[in-house]
C-alpha cells in the first residue's frame, strides 16, 4: 500500500508542475510580447551542408596531422608505423573523378584492363573508359546492366550475344563470318543454324535499348532483327557511321534508308551451313537510294544484277571500295561497275563464278578511277568472265591474285588490257607458267614491282633474257615461286631488292646461274 501511495503522489506532483508551466504566457500566444527576430544562418551551417566538398579536406588534414605528430616516430627509427598508416589511407580520394579518368586513360590496354579489380570506384571509372565491346549475352543488355557498367560505348557487336550457343560444348563451328558452339547432332545443312538465332522481337528490344542509352553510337553489328529495330537505331543514333548486318534481307533494308550518315556497310545474306537469307535487287536499290554517303560496301552472299550495281554507282557517288564475297549475281552485272565513277578498290572473294555471260563488249567500259583489284579464292576458269573482268578493271594500277583456281595462261593473257599496272602480286596460282607471266608483264611499260609466291609452274629454267633484264629494272622484287628457287638466297625473308636487284642479276649474267640466259651480252643491249 505504501508503494502505491508514493507513486500516486509523485504522478500528482508531476501533473501540477506541467499545468503551471503551460499557464505561463509565451511570445507566440501573447500578442503584447515583443516579436523575436529570425536568426540569420550561420556560416558554419551553410558550410556543413555540403559535406562532399569536405571529404578531400578532411583526408588532407589527416595526412598532415600524421606527418606533424611528434608521437609518431620518424622513418629513420627502427619501427615504421608512419608507413603503415599511410598504406591504410587511400590517397586517390584526393583526386577527382575527372583527374583520375585522365590518368587511367594514359595507361596501355594491358595495364588498364585490370584496374577494375582495385575498388568499386575504379570499377565505375574503368567502365566509363570502355568504348568498344562485344556482347556475349543479350540479357546483359536487356537487363540494363550493360549501360550502367559501360555508359560511353560507341562500338558494339551483338552478333555473338544473339546466338543460342552451347557453352559447354567442345565443338566450335567457325568460318570467316561467325563462330558458335554447337551440339554433336548439328548438321551443316542450309538453314539449320537459324534455330540458334534469337527471335526478331527480342533482338529489336535489344537494339532499342542500346540506341536509347548510347546515342553516340558509331559502329554496330547484329544478326537478325527487323526493320523496326533498325529504324530505332537510325532515329536515335544520328552519328552511326559503320553498320554490319547478318542474316540480312530485303525487308530489313527498308529501315536502312534512315541511316543518312552511314559510310561503311557490310551485308551478309546467305551463309552456307548457318542461315539462308535473300538480298535481291529490291533491297540493294533501297540501300542505294537511302545511303548516299557510303564509302565502303561489302556484299556477302547477296543476289543482284546489272540494275542494282548501276543504282549503287549512280546514287552512292562517294563509294570508293566495293567487296563481293560469294555473290549470287545475275549475268551481266560487271557492266554496272562502269557507273561507279569514284571506285578505287574492287575485291572479289570466294566466288564460284565471276560473270559467265557479261554481254557484248560495247557494254563493257573500264572504271577510270580504279586503282586496286583483289582476286582471292575465286574460280577464274571461264574465258568470258576473265576477259570481261580485266576489261572492266583496265585502269587498275595494282593487281593482287591469290589462290585462284583456273588462272591459266590464256586467262591471264587478258590482263594485258590493264595498261597502267605498277604492282603485280601472284600467290598460289599453280596453273600459271613462266611463259604466260612473261607475255603479260613485258607489255606493261609502267610495271615497277613484282611478287611471285608459291606458283609451282613458274620455273626459273624458263626465264628468258628479256625477262631477266626486266627484273633488273624493278624497284621491288619478291621471287619465291617454289622452295627450290635460287632468288630467295639473296632475298631472305622477302626483303625488297631495290638496287640489290641490279647487282644480283649482273652477277647471275656473268656466272650464268639463270638457266636459259646464254647470251648475256645481247641481253644487256636489249
Amino acid at each position: 500500500m505504501g508503494f502505491h501511495h508514493q507513486r500516486a503522489q509523485s504522478v500528482l506532483l508531476e501533473s501540477e508542475r506541467r499545468s503551471s508551466i503551460s499557464s505561463v504566457p509565451s511570445s507566440q500566444t501573447n500578442p503584447n510580447s515583443p516579436v523575436k527576430k529570425k536568426r540569420n544562418p550561420r556560416w558554419s551551417d551553410v558550410w556543413l551542408k555540403n559535406t562532399k566538398s569536405l571529404e578531400h579536406v578532411i583526408v588532407a588534414m589527416q595526412l598532415q596531422s600524421l606527418s606533424k605528430n611528434p608521437h609518431i616516430p620518424t622513418p629513420n627509427s627502427k619501427t615504421k608505423p608512419l608507413i603503415a598508416n599511410f598504406c591504410k589511407i587511400d590517397r586517390t580520394l584526393l583526386l577527382s573523378d575527372e583527374i583520375l579518368l585522365r590518368i587511367l586513360s594514359k595507361l596501355p590496354d594491358s595495364q588498364r584492363n585490370s584496374n577494375f579489380l582495385v575498388c568499386k570506384r575504379w570499377l565505375n571509372l574503368q567502365g566509363r573508359l570502355v568504348r568498344s565491346l562485344r556482347v556475349m549475352d543479350l540479357n546483359f543488355l536487356l537487363s540494363g546492366r550493360l549501360i550502367l557498367r559501360f555508359p560511353n560505348l560507341n562500338r558494339v557487336d551483338l552478333v555473338s550475344g544473339s546466338l543460342l550457343s552451347t557453352r559447354n560444348s567442345g565443338i566450335l563451328l567457325s568460318n570467316r563470318i561467325v563462330s558458335i558452339h554447337v551440339d554433336s547432332w548439328f548438321l551443316p545443312i542450309p538453314g539449320v543454324g537459324e534455330e540458334n538465332i534469337l527471335d526478331n522481337m527480342v533482338i529489336d528490344r535489344g537494339l532499342k535499348t542500346l540506341a536509347c542509352a548510347c546515342p553516340n553510337l558509331r559502329k554496330l553489328a547484329f544478326i537478325g532483327g527487323s526493320e523496326l529495330g533498325l529504324l530505332s537505331v537510325a532515329e536515335e543514333c544520328e552519328t552511326l557511321q559503320e553498320l554490319e548486318l547478318h542474316k540480312c534481307n530485303d525487308n530489313l533494308l527498308r529501315g536502312i534508308a534512315a541511316c543518312e550518315n552511314l559510310q561503311i556497310l557490310k551485308l551478309f545474306g546467305n551463309v552456307d551451313g548457318l542461315y539462308s537469307s535473300v538480298v535481291t535487287d529490291i533491297g540493294l536499290t533501297i540501300l542505294a537510294q537511302g545511303c548516299k554517303r557510303l564509302v565502303k560496301l561489302e556484299l556477302n552472299g547477296c543476289e543482284g544484277s546489272f540494275d542494282s550495281i548501276k543504282a549503287i554507282g549512280q546514287c552512292c557517288q562517294m563509294l570508293e571500295e566495293l567487296t563481293l564475297c560469294d555473290h549470287r549475281m545475275d549475268n551481266g552485272w560487271l557492266a554496272g561497275l562502269s557507273y561507279c565513277e569514284n571506285l578505287k578498290t574492287l575485291r572479289i572473294m570466294s566466288c564460284r563464278k565471276i560473270d559467265p555471260n557479261p554481254g557484248p563488249d560495247e557494254y563493257l567500259s573500264p572504271c577510270l578511277a580504279l586503282e586496286r583489284l583483289y582476286l582471292q579464292n575465286c574460280q577464274l576458269g571461264d574465258k568470258k568472265s576473265g576477259r570481261a573482268l580485266f576489261i572492266t578493271c583496265g585502269a587498275a594500277r595494282e593487281i593482287f591474285i591469290s589462290d585462284c583456281w583456273g588462272l591459266v595462261d590464256d586467262i591471264f593473257s587478258f590482263a594485258s588490257h590493264c595498261w597502267r599496272v605498277k604492282f603485280l602480286s601472284l600467290e598460289g596460282c599453280s596453273q600459271l607458267t613462266t611463259e604466260g607471266l612473261e607475255s603479260v608483264i613485258l607489255e606493261w611499260k609502267e610495271l615497277q614491282s613484282l611478287r611471285v609466291v608459291s606458283c609451282k609452274n613458274i620455273k626459273e629454267s624458263s626465264i628468258s633474257p628479256a625477262l631477266s633484264t626486266l627484273f633488273s629494272t624493278f624497284k621491288d622484287l619478291i621471287w619465291r615461286p617454289d622452295t627450290k628457287s635460287l632468288l630467295p638466297s639473296s632475298l631472305i625473308g622477302g626483303t625488297h631488292m631495290g638496287k640489290k636487284g641490279r647487282r644480283f642479276f649482273k652477277k647471275t649474267w656473268d656466272m650464268k646461274v639463270l638457266p636459259g640466259v646464254h647470251n648475256h651480252t645481247s641481253a644487256r643491249q636489249t
